[in-house]
């Protein structure tokens, strides 16, 4: 790979966590606040799924140190070791752990008796969403399982060659 386009997926991801850990502090806490505020009655859900999202985003943040150090690996030729295999197993643990959190919350959201603000929709947009969460967190943890053994292929046929040279 290009250093310079290493280089430039660095500062991506360098920012994607940057946002991540705003996010975390800032955003999600006082969504929840301003929601209850709006809302009381949502006051009894507000520690559980701010929980719950800042552990997603969590999540998102330790698959991308994960790829961090496999791009690491790539600039210095060294992808093809035994030692990448457990960071992408880190990315495949984190996703199926954010995609068990939004499981979670899924069927919280579908068994709860929670209220509605005017008999709206907010609860049932909110299990739409958590559903969607888990699709995508589940075919994304598929296909990294996916490349993870295309990797592991690739390894053994660069240890094979190594041999034969």
């Amino acid at each position: 790979m290009h250093r310079y386009l290493i280089a430039a997926l660095r500062v991506g991801i360098a920012l994607a966590i940057l946002l991540g850990l705003f996010g975390q502090t800032v955003v999600i806490p006082a969504t929840a606040a301003n929601e209850v505020d709006v809302f009381p009655p949502y006051a009894p859900y507000e520690g559980p799924y701010v929980t719950v999202a800042i552990l997603g985003v969590l999540c998102v943040q330790v698959a991308l140190v994960a790829v961090w150090m496999l791009l690491t690996m790539v600039e210095r030729e060294a992808i093809f070791t035994a030692r990448a295999f457990r960071w992408v197993d880190l990315v495949i643990g984190s996703s199926l752990v954010a995609t068990a959190l939004a499981l979670g919350a899924a069927g919280h959201l579908a068994v709860a008796e929670i209220p509605s603000p005017d008999g709206g929709m907010q609860v049932e947009g909110a299990l739409a969403g958590a559903v969607a969460c888990v699709g995508v967190g589940a075919a994304f943890a598929m296909l990294v399982l996916v490349l993870r053994g295309l990797l592991h292929k690739a390894t053994e046929l660069q240890t094979e060659m190594a041999e034969v040279v």
